[in-house]
């Protein structure tokens, strides 16, 4: 199973998202089995390794983000499994890339959609910390680690893993 994290810039959501889903990996012994990855639908930041706030909160949890900024290409929508975009904005713009594919279209959903907290309440944006304070990076935090989780239940039906 191949699992890409897509944001606008690749350096706040999106890295996040990806050192969330090893560290569940990781606990679940299945690091092995699931190829994680990252990418920005922008290009702002390419070469860029992740915000320093996004990387400290994360740290605070004991979370390493490792990666370094790219943009997502229409190559990922074939080699990955499921795309998953951090909010209505990206996936939109992940859908453009898929075009009329439907193979494609199909691998593209918000990440919040695997937590059913969130599904509830109808909140499916991973909020933007960008521009906030360093509050906004923690809470970003707390969504992608519930969504992973919920993630990571899903791969287990799916692939009986």
């Amino acid at each position: 199973m191949r699992l890409l994290f897509v944001c606008m810039g690749n350096i706040c959501r999106s890295p996040t998202a990806e050192g969330v889903m090893r560290a569940v990996l990781l606990e679940a012994g299945l690091e092995t089995r699931v190829e994680v990855d990252s990418a920005g639908t922008g290009a702002w930041h390419v070469g860029d390794p992740a915000d320093p706030r996004a990387r400290a909160a994360a740290a605070r949890r004991g979370i390493e983000l490792h990666s370094i900024a790219r943009q997502v290409t229409p190559g990922d929508l074939d080699s990955f499994d499921l795309v998953l975009a951090a909010d209505a904005q990206n996936q939109r713009e992940l859908l453009k890339l898929a075009g009329g594919d439907p193979r494609r279209r199909a691998k593209v959903r918000r990440l919040r959609e695997f937590d059913r907290g969130s599904l509830r309440s109808g909140e499916l944006d991973v909020p933007d910390p960008y521009y906030g304070d360093g509050d906004g990076f923690e809470r970003v935090l707390d969504v992608v680690d519930a969504a992973c989780r919920g993630l990571l239940a899903e791969i287990r039906v799916r692939t009986e893993l």
